[in-house]
């Protein structure tokens, strides 16, 4: 019976921001031990199991950071599958399942569902939870993973256990994030576990479950495979079909109502790195209870989290806060109202910033650009180009743009002319010159871009030919 890990890695974690972004959520970010990324960690929790290559399922958006996050640690032969629009959990497991079904072996392929961002130490513990869980998905029940809970948690959502079903038990219900009294119960029943948002079911049960108790939902998802293309390792299922798709989580669609559900308990150091907080809970401390990451020094300084992205962060004689450094913003919180921070990011919609959206620093399939520098009619940005990368062939109306080679080789397309520019050389782009930029060396391509007109926003684009597929 083949095992296909599923993971999810759709969120956007507006609770740690400033670090996690719209457009690089905290799944893509370096928080687990060892500079990995959530995700990486994730995939390589699964090393010594006996599963297949994974699915990943992502926003539109995020597939390039994806897939090079991927290939930064080797994974080979892993599926993307794109999201076009954000529709919970229950459609996204339903994208997997339907397209695990068309793989061979596929009546007995089992799903293992796993979150992109969860933070998870012990791997030897949830490598036995997963096995201790396969019997009973074999069996066709859908198990979920119920955290055994270390304290009187809140920000979770809860699951209460019944009687005895092989390494699980049946469940008797879910439970919403609860107030601290309901809480507090919880723990001292010793009958309800956390709701880790993980599972283990086969395809075709999960299927037939959906048929049964969102018809409508399956249509959508089984119109949208079916109208599905592949691009490199990318599945782009049809746009529309899945936005017409009704929006649930697997929870309320499928756990709760079928006869079917267990949950086995997972001891494992589990946290969803749900917030600033969550973070400090899992980090190095030194005497004092602080953690720190980046450039720091504290001084009198109790129980307080510091991460400090670019430059020196200080702090005197301070309890309990949160501080985060960014290149283009700081965020200063106490420690036990950190999940407020996703009230600020409302703010930053509301007043149509983007620091909400996008860091200073943009990742792009082919490198990343800086701005390090913004005035009325006059933007500064640097660019870096990965060996053998392209950018798009392209125009702007507004702006003309004035490239100067800090290191590497640049190949440039201007207009009819085609030539190479090395270190201290530069280039002018007119106003509506159609353009180039392409690294054909072997090491990154540096430069600095000075872009001058009326209008200098990332929509003054018109790609007119591009290799990563984006259009307009």
């Amino acid at each position: 019976m083949q095992v296909i890990p599923v993971i999810m890695a759709g969120g956007s974690g507006t609770r740690l921001w400033p670090l996690s972004r719209v457009q690089y959520p905290k799944q893509f970010l370096p928080l687990a031990p060892g500079g990995q990324t959530l995700l990486q960690a994730t995939v390589q929790r699964l090393a010594g199991l006996d599963v297949a290559s994974p699915l990943l399922i992502c926003n539109e958006e995020h597939r390039f950071l994806a897939a090079e996050q991927l290939r930064a640690i080797g994974v080979e032969g892993a599926r993307i599958l794109l999201e076009p629009a954000g529709r919970n959990t229950a459609p996204a497991i339903a994208l997997a399942a339907l397209q695990a079904s068309k793989l061979p072996a596929a009546d007995d392929a089992v799903l293992l569902v796993l979150a992109a961002d969860h933070f998870i130490p012990d791997v030897a513990a949830f490598q036995r939870c997963v096995h201790a869980a396969l019997p009973l998905a074999q069996a066709g029940k859908l198990v979920a993973y119920g955290v055994v809970p270390t304290h009187a948690e809140t920000g979770y959502g809860y699951i209460e256990q019944g009687a005895a079903s092989g390494a699980g038990f049946v469940i008797s219900r879910f439970v919403e994030k609860p107030d601290a009294l309901a809480a507090q119960g919880y723990l001292e029943s010793g009958r309800f576990l956390w709701n880790s948002g993980m599972f283990m079911f086969k395809a075709r049960r999960y299927i037939q479950e959906l048929e049964r108790f969102a018809p409508d939902m399956l249509k959508a998802c089984q119109a949208a495979i079916a109208g599905a293309h592949e691009d490199l390792t990318f599945v782009r299922v049809d746009k529309a079909s899945f936005e017409a798709c009704p929006s649930d989580s697997i929870d309320y669609v499928v756990m709760e109502k079928t006869a079917d559900a267990v949950v086995v308990p997972l001891g494992a150091g589990w946290t969803d790195v749900g917030s600033w907080s969550a973070l400090w809970d899992v980090s190095p401390k030194d005497d004092a209870g602080n953690a720190v990451q980046g450039d720091a020094i504290l001084q009198d300084s109790v129980g307080t989290y510091v991460h400090a992205s670019n430059r020196l962060v200080a702090t005197v004689g301070v309890q309990n806060l949160v501080v985060v450094e960014t290149k283009d913003a700081v965020l200063v919180a106490s420690k036990d109202r950190v999940q407020d921070v996703k009230k600020v990011v409302e703010q930053l919609k509301a007043d149509s910033r983007s620091e909400h959206y996008n860091h200073r620093e943009v990742y792009r399939p082919w490198g990343i650009y800086d701005s390090i520098e913004k005035g009325t009619r006059y933007q500064v940005k640097r660019i870096t180009v990965k060996p053998g990368a392209k950018l798009s062939v392209q125009m702007h109306h507004h702006r003309a743009e004035h490239w100067i080679v800090v290191s590497g080789t640049a190949q440039i397309s201007n207009g009819d002319k085609t030539y190479l520019l090395t270190e201290n050389q530069s280039t002018y782009i007119p106003v509506g010159q159609v353009h180039a930029l392409e690294n054909p060396g072997k090491i990154p391509l540096e430069l600095i871009e000075v872009q001058s007109g009326s209008y200098l926003g990332e929509d003054d684009i018109v790609r007119l030919e591009d290799r990563y597929g984006r259009v307009g």
